[in-house]
């Protein structure tokens, strides 16, 4: 190999790693920035999604742009605009400059994801597969995952605003990098005159007024809100429009053919699938810690960095695995270890700390590495060069909106089950219930006897506790729900066809 081609690629890595770390890494300080900016918990929140919205409508755009202005030029501005817009968030003096920042950190990263997973595919040989696909799949997954402790200590340490500061340097290398090495394809310019702007148009409405209404969905109570509506509304039309334009333009902003490759449809659904698992439980972790455990940004962290490790460890297994093992075997392998990891998430109790959740976090780690690799190959490894650009934009956004879709059930599930298991438990201590009037009467003593309301304290204390056992059972409900649906895949993956090899490069064209 060319060790040009080597080191080009290791920095289109590192600038992806950036991107992707970007979504979660304020998800652990998100209020530091709310006291930062002064902004309401409900409009912090846009400080993650708007990232979010913004990145999921260049995912799948990325291939065409790389196309007409080849990955060079695509990749150097993505590096260039992402370290200037990263500079711009950490100046925002109020939280809609935040937002609008943060929208065009999101876009502009966006465009550096797909283009790794085009150039390990493209770049490299088959026989390589086994050492650049484990590395790509690292940092896809390990990224999101690490994001909440890296987050959390930089601005414990720091300041939030070094959240966005620490991209600044790395960013400009990256794209120096980029600009000087990458060199392995020609720009097409002629394209940029067919290429479909109404589609592109309705893309984005249909793709940011999706992943609006999954990300505000629970929130606002779904349909009961006008808002969450008018999204659907906008999503439908846009969805309309999008899908009639992508089979009659000449040159469509996203090339749905590549579905019609078996592999790779299996391929991006278990990719969907495997991203409501990543970010679900990236999610439900802190949640819980923050929530029934009372920790802060810093102790979540350190407490979720097991997976992390647990990823980075097993990703050069992995790729050893993949080069000796059928891919089915291996991804029945990691499904079943994520579906054990979930299950054995279904005792949790109030009392669960870093130790109770050592094995699971382990499972979780090492059975997403075990399952991505395979994954991977499946989706991207049997199309002929010219359709991996397009495919793999395609193959990030299922990950992606498997997060968002996975986020959105798991939260209405929180939601909906909590009230249920709340009104359950209430129903159980009533005036009937010699075992709770008890302790009411002899907490509210303790309390009458440093001159406090004892009864109004007990009841508050009693209402607290009910409330933290509705929130576990319903913890443990979505946990439940992860496992069947990761058992669902083990079965899933028997009904695939072993991936033949690879085209050769010059085939396709």
């Amino acid at each position: 190999m060319d060790p040009r081609r080597v080191f080009a690629f290791l920095a289109m890595v590192f600038g992806m790693f950036m991107s992707i770390l970007d979504i979660q890494i304020v998800s652990a300080s998100l209020a530091e920035i709310q006291a930062g900016l002064g902004a309401g918990s409900d409009e912090v929140a846009w400080v993650q999604t708007s990232y979010l919205i913004a990145e999921v409508i260049m995912i799948p755009l990325s291939g065409v742009l790389a196309r007409i202005l080849s990955t060079r030029v695509l990749f150097t501005i993505c590096a260039a605009g992402f370290t200037l817009s990263s500079a711009l968030c950490a100046t925002a003096t109020n939280i809609e400059q935040m937002i609008v920042y943060r929208a065009i950190q999101g876009f502009i990263g966006g465009g550096m994801i797909p283009s790794v997973f085009a150039a390990a595919f493209t770049i490299f040989p088959p026989s390589k597969r086994n050492i650049v696909s484990p590395m790509v799949g690292l940092v896809a997954t390990l990224a999101p995952t690490i994001g909440p402790t890296i987050g959390g200590y930089i601005s414990h340490a720091l300041s939030w605003h070094w959240l966005f500061l620490i991209n600044v340097i790395p960013g400009m290398l990256v794209a120096a990098a980029t600009w000087s090495l990458v060199d392995f394809d020609k720009p097409d310019l002629k394209l940029f005159k067919i290429f479909d702007w109404w589609g592109l148009a309705s893309m984005a409405v249909f793709l940011g007024s999706l992943e609006f209404v999954l990300e505000e969905g629970n929130n606002k109570d779904w349909f009961n809100d006008q808002h969450i509506v008018i999204g659907t509304i906008t999503m439908t039309i846009g969805a309309v429009i999008f899908f009639r334009r992508v089979f009659r333009a000449e040159l469509p902003v996203v090339d749905l053919r590549a579905f019609s490759n078996a592999n790779f449809a299996f391929g991006s659904l278990f990719s969907f699938i495997m991203g409501v698992g990543l970010y679900g439980l990236t999610y439900l972790y802190p949640l819980y810690l923050g929530r029934i455990r009372g920790y802060d940004s810093l102790m979540i962290g350190e407490t979720m960095f097991v997976s992390g490790a647990a990823m980075f460890l097993t990703a050069p297994i992995a790729g050893i695995l993949s080069n000796k093992m059928d891919p089915r075997a291996m991804m029945m392998m990691g499904f079943a270890g994520f579906a054990l990891g979930t299950y054995l998430m279904t005792g949790i109790t109030a009392d669960w700390d870093f130790y109770e959740l050592l094995v699971p976090q382990i499972l979780r780690g090492c059975s997403l590495m075990i399952c991505m690799v395979p994954i991977n190959n499946l989706a991207l490894g049997t199309l002929p060069p010219d359709r991996i650009k397009n495919a793999s934009g395609l193959f990030n956004l299922t990950r992606n909106l498997g997060g968002a879709v996975g986020l959105a059930i798991i939260n209405t599930m929180l939601t909906q089950r909590s009230d249920d298991h709340y009104a359950r438990l209430s129903e159980q201590v009533s005036w009937s219930n010699r075992a709770a009037l008890d302790w009411l009467a002899s907490v509210g003593a303790n309390y009458d006897s440093y001159g406090l309301d004892g009864t109004a304290v007990a009841i508050k204390k009693l209402s607290g506790v009910v409330t933290q056992q509705a929130w576990l059972l319903s913890f443990m409900d979505v946990f439940m729900g992860l496992t069947v649906l990761f058992s669902c895949l083990v079965f899933m993956a028997l009904l695939l066809k072993k991936p033949k090899a690879a085209a050769p490069a010059g085939a396709g064209h």
